[in-house]
């Protein structure tokens, strides 16, 4: 019998040197210990939140993974003009063995925000599924009890037209101005907070347009396309487009939420949601619109003012920055102000069409005007005069 000859190959050697094989003095920690905490202990939301993103300001010593065309990579700071603590910090130099240069740039201050609602992944998903499950349990229970034949004929037409033109503005903030600023942030704390604003916009624009399709089936002669002509003709709509549409277009994604988020929803927003359609929608037999829109209206003075407020306020105490970020904030204050208030007063005539009235229109802007100042006054900021347009 011929025994077989051992073929010449290399014989792997385990040297006890694979991954994780190594025990360190935190090998069985059941935390991070890559960042400090906000408070004395750790949160599921740091843990999956804090230091995610990728940033050469940290932990990235050889420069970004990717970047663009021009040659700039990730998240270039000059993507908005306020600043942080370290911001001015010499950008590090690539080049071969350029090494741990990446600890050269930290670029703290960005990386202290904190978002107050700790919204990740899984809260986002089981907020809005309880939110929507809510809105769908009140439309069915509405439809079985039959309650829109309660609404005046009057009312119909002005849920048609005006309730429904509100989804073009969710639908534009929340797709092109909260979604493009989620990308343009440079920490995942700030992406996270702001992508769930956006989700938060997009759901509300759901939420009306789906309104609108059970409207269309439960009443005779609702008009379920009226709101594109309302949006695109009505003079009272015009202001409220012009701004929405101006904002979208704004490039500094801390001017977007600035001006969107401390400007234009309490100005407006508020204005039309709390002042206007809940105040009347009971007067005119309708209980059901206000819980579509207090969903809106609890998502953004509950958690998306609160994570603006907490980021801005960083911004307007920075240890280094504070001088100008506050000297900017007030250029935006001045330059968005009076689009608001002039798109806040084109709106006005909706006050009169209901056949029950909600409260009049100037109580109401004064109330919406008094709630701004309030927020203004939070970040250290003056009141602009632009206010008494």
């Amino acid at each position: 019998m011929t025994s077989a000859t051992e073929r010449s190959v290399p014989k792997p050697v385990f040297t006890d040197a694979e991954a994780g094989a190594k025990e360190f003095p935190d090998s069985t920690a059941r935390r991070f210990n890559y960042y400090t905490p906000q408070k004395r202990k750790q949160t599921h939301y740091e843990d999956v939140t804090v230091e995610v993103q990728p940033d050469p300001r940290h932990y990235l010593a050889q420069g970004w993974l990717y970047g663009f065309s021009d040659g700039r990579g990730g998240y270039p700071l000059d993507w908005t003009a306020l600043k942080a603590w370290g911001s001015d910090r010499p950008e590090p130099t690539r080049g071969p063995g350029s090494g741990g240069k990446g600890y050269d740039w930290p670029a703290h201050g960005w990386h202290e925000f904190r978002d107050p609602n700790e919204e990740w992944e899984l809260s986002l998903y089981r907020y809005n599924a309880n939110v929507v499950r809510q809105v769908g349990q009140n439309v069915e229970a509405a439809r079985r009890s039959k309650a829109f034949e309660q609404w005046n004929p009057n009312w119909v037409r002005f849920v048609e037209r005006h309730v429904g033109a509100w989804m073009h503005v969710d639908h534009g903030l929340g797709l092109y101005l909260f979604a493009n600023a989620n990308r343009r942030a440079p920490t995942n704390m700030h992406n996270n907070a702001i992508s769930v604003n956006s989700m938060h916009r997009i759901r509300a624009a759901q939420d009306l347009a789906l309104y609108g399709l059970t409207l269309s089936e439960e009443i005779a002669d609702f008009d379920g396309s009226a709101h594109l002509d309302a949006w695109n003709s009505d003079p009272a709509w015009q202001g409220v487009r012009q701004a929405a549409e101006r904002l979208t277009a704004v490039d500094d994604w801390c001017e977007a939420i600035f001006a969107a988020n401390v400007i234009f929803e309490p100005l407006v927003g508020e204005l039309f949601r709390s002042h206007l359609v809940q105040h009347a929608a009971p007067r005119n037999g309708d209980f059901v619109t206000p819980t579509i829109v207090g969903a809106e209206e609890y998502d953004f003075s509950e958690r998306d003012l609160r994570y603006t407020k907490a980021m801005f306020e960083l911004l307007t105490a920075d240890r280094e920055f504070a001088e100008h970020n506050t000297r900017i904030l007030h250029g935006w204050l001045a330059d968005w102000v009076p689009v608001s208030i002039a798109a806040a007063r084109a709106l006005q005539p909706l006050w009169s069409q209901p056949d029950a009235k909600p409260p009049r229109f100037e109580d109401a802007l004064d109330s919406a005007k008094s709630r701004f100042s309030g927020i203004v006054t939070d970040l250290g900021l003056e009141t602009p005069k632009e206010l008494a347009q």
